[in-house]
């Protein structure tokens, strides 16, 4: 049984976790604007995820055909089959150290760094033996989803293949089913040509000439489409017959304005106004991000303490709920980056605080609807990554905000191209201009606020998820027949 319509990505939509207690696997089904839009197109569609197994759980699910058999695969031990599993999903057990290898040696630590310009180029980035090996593990895992397409996908169907970390995929997929209908989307930035030059040129052009075998790209800005275009000119003599199409995601305000009405939002609501004190009469500067480095969370808490020391009359009036949740901390410069936005919190902290105000609360533990909670209650909100695809934060608080909430944004995040307008904006690096933007966002009279809320409100939902997916399978399909002219 083969599919019309199918999508790829490393992590897919439900992970497993093997229970120590009965041995039996406990499915958790993921979150996240792929996951929502690929609902818009409903389960009639017979629509296939392609995506890697992540951990033991994983592992022992495609084991036992829980996930990965196909539909018509009869039951097997442990419960697989059908019946027990998840027909709409084909995990990939890629072995653990060629995963690790492309996951972590190349998405992550060289392909993150470059789109975000994260490099301290006096000591690295270093391409020596050791990244060719892991290059050819990113190859492979590559080649382990371009080869699991090809077997899943009906003739002429739609592929929509995502991101970073599958960027030779399409051009592999090309090679093994030209008769597909081929996507890949960025939900990253893309480096301007002078950054990606720093990736030896073969690696450049591999990278460049996979993405090009895919029929259309997508992109969340035309900041990011362009310079994928200055590269593939530079390096490819043009980008070919491939589609270039930018599809800015939105939030999804049904969902969240449900969800952040939920009773354990009302409840931590309650807990966080207890915390930030003050009888109701303080005012908030929130932001919520992982601890990834392009998110910028070190020089947001220093411009905090800038407002304190050039403002002093915000003591004891205003107070920083920092929500930084740990990510990627198998690697040493993120367990580095987490501690230093501790030990900054708490020197704010020990600085400026006194018995009934703590200036900065710092949670690290991952909690949605604390996330949601703090959106509502909001003043002001801090988005300041040094480079962002979209950052969806800055389009979800607006949506759920009680009151208005005025928005300091980076531009530097893509969200910038269509939030500018109603936002406060500031350069990421500068930490005196950034304590400026928080100052005359928390001085900003209540109505004013709260019709800049409203506003970017309607533009960030102006390409919910549903939407945005759907957009791109139609733009897809509506090439379909064209003759592809060889590269």
């Amino acid at each position: 049984m083969v599919s019309d319509i199918l999508v790829a990505s490393n992590r897919g939509p439900v992970s497993y976790v093997l229970r120590e207690a009965d041995g039996e696997l406990e499915a958790r089904r993921g979150g996240g604007g792929l996951v929502s839009g690929l609902s818009a197109i409903g389960p009639e569609a017979g629509a296939v995820w392609v995506c890697a197994a992540l951990g033991e759980g994983d592992r022992e699910a495609v084991r036992r055909g829980i996930v990965g058999a196909r539909p018509d695969a009869p039951p097997q031990g442990g419960g697989g089959g059908r019946q027990a599993g998840e027909p709409d999903v084909r995990m990939l057990d890629i072995p653990p150290d060629t995963h690790a290898a492309a996951y972590n040696g190349i998405a992550n630590s060289v392909l993150w760094f470059v789109h975000h310009m994260l490099y301290q180029t006096p000591l690295e980035p270093v391409f020596d033996a050791e990244f060719r090996r892991r290059w050819e593990a990113y190859r492979a895992y590559n080649r382990a989803f371009a080869e699991a397409l090809a077997a899943e996908a009906a003739p002429g169907a739609a592929v929509l293949i995502q991101d970073y970390h599958l960027a030779l995929a399409p051009g592999m997929l090309r090679a093994l089913r030209p008769d597909l209908r081929i996507g890949h989307f960025s939900h990253t930035p893309w480096a301007p040509p002078d950054y990606f030059g720093m990736l030896p040129d073969d690696i450049a052009r591999e990278l460049l000439g996979g993405m090009l075998g895919a029929d259309r790209l997508g992109f969340l800005t035309h900041r990011w489409a362009d310079a994928f275009a200055a590269c593939c000119t530079r390096l490819m003599g043009g980008t070919g017959a491939t589609e270039i199409g930018v599809h800015g995601l939105g939030a999804d305000a049904e969902f969240l304005r449900a969800r952040s009405r939920e009773p354990d939002v009302t409840e931590r609501m309650a807990l966080l106004r207890e915390q930030v004190g003050g009888a109701g009469s303080r005012k908030t500067v929130i932001r919520v991000d992982r601890t990834e480095l392009s998110k910028n969370i070190v020089r947001g808490l220093l411009a905090f303490r800038a407002l304190l020391e050039e403002h002093p009359e915000w003591r004891e009036q205003v107070v920083h709920i920092a929500f930084a949740y740990p990510s990627r901390q198998d690697l040493p410069v993120y367990q580095r980056y987490t501690a230093e936005v501790s030990r900054v919190a708490g020197q704010i902290n020990a600085e400026y605080g006194t018995e009934t105000w703590t200036p900065v609360l710092l949670h690290v533990k991952d909690d949605f609807a604390r996330s949601l909670a703090a959106y509502r209650l909001a003043d002001v909100a801090l988005v300041n990554p040094i480079r962002d695809g979209m950052n969806l934060v800055a389009k979800e608080v607006p949506v759920v905000s009680d009151e208005g909430c005025a928005l300091v944004l980076s531009r530097e995040a893509g969200a910038y191209e269509e939030l500018a307008d109603d936002a406060v904006t500031v350069n990421p690096f500068d930490i005196t201009g950034t304590a400026r933007a928080l100052h005359e966002a928390l001085s900003m009279p209540p109505t004013e606020r709260a019709e800049r809320t409203k506003r970017l409100a309607a533009a960030a939902t102006a390409l919910p998820p549903q939407r945005w997916f759907v957009e791109q399978l139609d733009a897809l399909r509506a090439g379909a027949g064209q003759a592809r002219p060889e590269r």
